[in-house]
């Protein structure tokens, strides 16, 4: 196959990637790792492979923390196991029924608000200071994806275009 073609390939793949970073319906630092590894392997090219090993190491860490650190700020502001799983309900349905581009973070902030509702249904400062620990930790993880995605992109950029 073709250099060239392959160089675009992998290149789609890290854009898509990075997009996937913010917009999680694509499996975003996966394909970005994807690319890569493409990259590495279908071209001659002078990218040392380390780069591969640690790209790989910070894909691992960011598929583990993204399930920790949205738990670990909801439990920092206050929220119950009600508002986890009011988080991936609604994270879903979001997904599913609100067409707009973050109808995902709109279900997501709900669904902690509902569950901790449902959980306290008088307690509604909890409820909303469960949800602000759900948004920071979705900014924490999105923030984390997003430098490990774009250094992916520079890396393999600089190597195709340098």
């Amino acid at each position: 196959m073709d250099s060239t073609l392959i160089n675009i390939i992998a290149l789609a793949l890290l854009f898509v990637g990075l997009v996937g970073t913010i917009v999680p319906v694509l499996p975003g630092l996966l394909l970005s790792i994807c690319g890569v590894l493409i990259f590495k392997f279908g071209t001659e090219n002078q990218m040392p492979m380390m780069y591969v090993w640690i790209f790989g190491f910070l894909t691992l860490v960011s598929t583990v923390l993204n399930y920790v650190i949205p738990s670990q700020t909801n439990k920092k502001y206050g929220g119950t196991k009600f508002g986890s799983v009011g988080s991936f309900v609604g994270t879903i349905l979001g997904l599913i029924f609100i067409p707009i581009p973050f109808g995902f973070l709109i279900g997501m902030l709900l669904g902690v608000f509902l569950g901790e509702l449902v959980h306290d249904l008088s307690d509604v400062k909890k409820a909303f200071n469960s949800m602000k620990g759900a948004f920071i930790g979705f900014i924490y993880g999105t923030g984390f994806n997003l430098m490990v995605g774009l250094a992916m992109f520079l890396v393999v950029g600089y190597y195709i275009f340098f």
